[in-house]
């Protein structure tokens, strides 16, 4: 029967343990010692376990007083997390943030915004998908994510709602090894097409079996980006990659980007997704601010690597809102597959 029980007898006896006497956790809580005795008293009897030994002339904890002490300690934190998880519902504050991330955003900004979420939210839970193509905005059709930072895919547009978050800067690269990067001068489209082209497939239906973008002739696929930059590395093929996940490679050697006469796509816009009509929370709208904030510093200041991502700091951007321009998601997803 825990109904005597009550959380201000387990305040008091921390208060107590935490002061070292009666007097000083009274002068702690503001109350007079008799209340503190009271309480202390009244925690006993509701246990049936004395907590304290009153032999000396300060009461003492006593064995059993000191292992539930930190029962005790547990319930408190339990109980005022579980006040401020309710005080976010009445302030706006969604319960639980799901994610659909399009595996061309910046890892190490995603990771350091939504680090810098949690300290300001604590009690939120995040839920985070890394999909390729259509896989961010298929869940959001299946109800799985409440938001998707991605590549708008044409074809959705009746039920959902875009912003503009940023550029992702894009350019073609081979290994170091391959015959492309022997060639001197400028690459052409028949320099390419007699190359295989590593192109990214779309695991959903959303973008409907477009394949365009394609110079190649010959064409390996592949449903995972990570997957396709290891291909890549090893001298399979050519593709345009974000500037993020190959700059380091560039730099070292690895890779080399490819001086093409025709480029084909210099950069993908990624935006925020989310159904029309479902508004988003609070923690949802700071987390788009800070990622916009520290995504658009990456790329103005050219810390296009993740490990520059990494260390980007920001403060609290204006958010602008941007929907595609017409006939800009057709070019995006022709873009998008060639990558």
């Amino acid at each position: 029967m825990l109904d005597p029980l009550t959380l201000d007898q387990l305040r008091v006896l921390v208060s107590v343990a935490d002061e070292g006497s009666f007097s000083a956790a009274a002068r702690r809580l503001g109350r007079v010692q008799s209340a503190i005795s009271q309480a202390v008293h009244s925690l006993e009897t509701a246990l049936g376990v004395t907590l304290f030994d009153r032999d000396g002339k300060i009461p003492q904890l006593n064995d059993a007083g000191r292992v539930l002490l930190a029962d005790a300690r547990r319930l408190l934190s339990g109980a005022e997390a579980f006040k401020a998880k309710a005080d976010s519902f009445t302030e706006g504050i969604e319960p639980e943030l799901t994610l659909a991330v399009d595996a061309l955003f910046p890892s190490a900004v995603l990771t350091a915004s939504l680090k810098a979420l949690s300290e300001v939210y604590s009690c939120l839970q995040v839920t985070v998908f890394t999909e390729a193509m259509g896989g961010a905005e298929q869940r959001l059709r299946d109800g799985a994510a409440r938001l998707a930072l991605c590549v708008p895919m044409p074809g959705v547009t009746d039920n959902r709602e875009t912003e503009f978050l940023v550029t992702i800067p894009m350019v073609p690269v081979v290994a170091a090894g391959h015959p492309l990067a022997a060639r001197a001068g400028q690459i052409t489209r028949a320099d390419l097409e007699n190359e295989v082209q590593l192109v990214l497939t779309d695991r959903t239906s959303v973008s409907n079996g477009r394949s365009g973008g394609v110079v190649s002739l010959r064409t390996w696929r592949f449903a995972d980006l990570n997957t396709r930059l290891d291909f890549l590395r090893e001298g399979f093929g050519w593709c345009n990659m974000p500037v993020h996940m190959v700059h380091d490679d560039i730099e070292s050697g690895r890779l080399k980007r490819l001086d093409l006469a025709e480029p084909s796509i210099t950069g993908l816009d990624i935006h925020v997704v989310h159904e029309r009509g479902r508004a988003t929370g609070k923690a949802g709208r700071w987390l788009i601010e800070d990622l916009r904030k520290r995504v658009t510093r990456c790329v103005e200041g050219g810390r296009m690597s993740d490990r520059q991502a990494a260390a980007v700091k920001v403060g609290r951007p204006e958010p602008r809102v941007q929907d595609p321009e017409p006939g800009r998601s057709e070019r995006a997803v022709a873009s998008y597959q060639s990558k």
